[in-house]
């Protein structure tokens, strides 16, 4: 038996995860999970007025998309995983790996701008990039994926990613962050 394949398409609003995060699904044959869906409806009335989540809002959110992951062979989820505590807590799934798609401000904006129906809107956008950690070089089960491209040539380099990425197993580690931990 293989072990499991999850991979969390992750950045900041904008980024195209839920794009790139279907196509990736479906041209691998994995479930696709919206990582928004796991929110509490708190936290969605939350973001819509314009206020950035807190970590003691996230922690159900991550609680929810970590056991999500868990119960899944293979599974592509989207998750901002904005920091590092975030993406460790996320690990914990177990055999979990990243696709960071990074962008520009700028055009981070304009994407969010021409978005309908939403609830993460223009104003929220800055405070992305305030609580981004970018991914550090000892993440080694992260790939940086320019996603300033069309969507294909995004996808591409996804699946040129996974077959080189590594899934770490479970974190094993209890982690550093106060709070954090105890979702999985």
């Amino acid at each position: 038996m293989t072990s499991p394949r999850r991979v969390v398409v992750m950045g900041v609003a904008g980024s195209g995860k839920s794009t790139v995060a279907r196509v990736v699904a479906q041209r691998h044959g994995y479930r696709f999970l919206e990582g928004d869906d796991f929110h509490p409806a708190a936290n969605v009335a939350k973001m819509a007025a314009g206020q950035p989540l807190t970590d003691d809002d996230r922690r159900p959110w991550l609680a929810a998309l970590c056991q999500a992951m868990r119960a899944e062979q293979d599974v592509v989820v989207t998750c901002s995983a904005l920091k590092r505590r975030y993406r460790d807590e996320l690990r914990r799934a177990e055999y979990v790996c990243f696709l960071y798609l990074v962008i520009s401000p700028q055009t981070a904006l304009r994407r969010v701008a021409a978005r309908h129906g939403h609830f993460m809107g223009r104003s929220m956008v800055a405070s992305q990039f305030e609580a981004l950690e970018v991914p550090g070089p000892d993440e080694t089960d992260v790939a940086a994926i320019d996603a300033e491209q069309d969507v294909s040539s995004v996808a591409n380099d996804a699946d040129r990613a996974l077959e080189t990425l590594q899934p770490l197993p479970r974190l094993n580690r209890p982690t550093a962050h106060e709070g954090f931990g105890d979702c999985c």
